[in-house]
Order: structure tokens, then sequence, then C-alpha cells
């Protein structure tokens, strides 16, 4: 993802970097350390979804409240690939990102955390091209968000982030891990909420 590396050198709302560089330190993570689960709820606040992140965070996985809630970011997801205009040689990667979307719900039931962080990698590397067309490719496209909308370019921030965390800590990642399901949701609430 080019994404990632133009999200690392961006210049970011003074208020927004302390939570930022919390959940996703600025020289990455100390070897063997992981990302804190109170700094994922510190981040939710400044992207504007703490209430919900927190009450959503809190459920049991289960639940019929948590399959609602699911079902919601999915419908949700799909409205906003469907109803995205794109010029026609983009309606076959519209195609191909919807049926994504199963499989990111697959590896959420599966409780397969860095699988599925993985997978909302790619499916927001895609909708931010079927968002934002070649301007996604650009090195200055964290930046080109945060100057539409501050929480918009915090979101698109977290999701150049998405790669390198799933490259420093998937082999040490255990299936189910809370820390890496409250990151994975900082994002579902997000376009649940979009």
């Amino acid at each position: 993802m080019y994404r990632s590396q133009a999200a690392a050198n961006i210049t970011m709302p003074g208020d927004y970097r302390k939570a930022a560089e919390r959940l996703f330190p600025k020289d990455g993570f100390p070897k063997g350390q992981k990302p804190d689960i109170k700094a994922a709820g510190e981040f939710s606040k400044v992207l504007g979804i703490g209430i919900e992140y927190q009450r959503i965070l809190a459920l049991d996985k289960k639940s019929g409240e948590m399959r609602t809630f699911l079902e919601q970011f999915q419908n949700n997801l799909d409205l906003l690939i469907r109803k995205t205009w794109v010029e026609k040689s983009d309606e076959n990667r519209k195609s191909r990102l919807q049926d994504d979307v199963p499989i990111l719900m697959e590896k959420i039931e599966q409780t397969d955390y860095i699988k599925a962080i993985d997978e909302f990698s790619e499916i927001l590397d895609e909708l931010s091209h079927l968002f934002f067309g070649a301007q996604s490719e650009k090195e200055d496209f964290t930046e080109y968000t945060f100057r539409i909308d501050a929480q918009m370019g915090l979101f698109w921030w977290y999701a150049g982030k998405l790669d390198h965390l799933i490259e420093s800590h998937s082999k040490e990642a255990e299936k189910g891990e809370k820390i890496f399901w409250a990151i994975l949701l900082l994002g579902l609430c997000y376009l649940t909420n979009f």
C-alpha cells in the first residue's frame, strides 16, 4: 500500500497527533510491544465515534447486538460501494470489491482479526480509489483528505497504518486477540456511521 508511506510523513492537526501516535507510534512498535486498547479508545474519540465504539467493543462477539452491528456495517459498506459513481473502466473494480466484503465478514466471524485487518486494508485501498480516483494513489492523499475533513483525514491515515500493523504483528498475533479486534473495530464503526 503506497498510502502507508505517505501517511507516515503527513502534517496532522495537533489535537489528533497525540491520540494517533499513541495508537501507532511514529517510529513503530518496539519489539514485542503491541498497541494499547486504551489508545484505541482515545483514537475513537478524535475519530468522532467514541461512544458507539465503546458500546460495540464491550459487546459479546456472539450477541444479537453484535450481529446487528456487523450487518449494519456490511449493508452500509455495500451501499457505499454500489452508490459510488465511477468511470466505466472502474466498474470491474467495484464489482470485485463487493465480492471481498463477505471474505472480511468470514474472517471476523472466525475471530482471525489479523487476517481480517489485512482484508479490510485491501478493501480500504479499493474504496479510496472508488471515492477519490487517481488522487488516492498520490503521495499527498492523506493530507488531501485532511483538507476535506479532519476526521475523514484521520480515518484515511488510520487506513494507511493497517499494513504496517500487520507486518509488525502477524507472526505473534493470536486468534481472537482483543487488541486487534479493537483496532479493526475503529474502521468498522467509522464506516458504519459514514
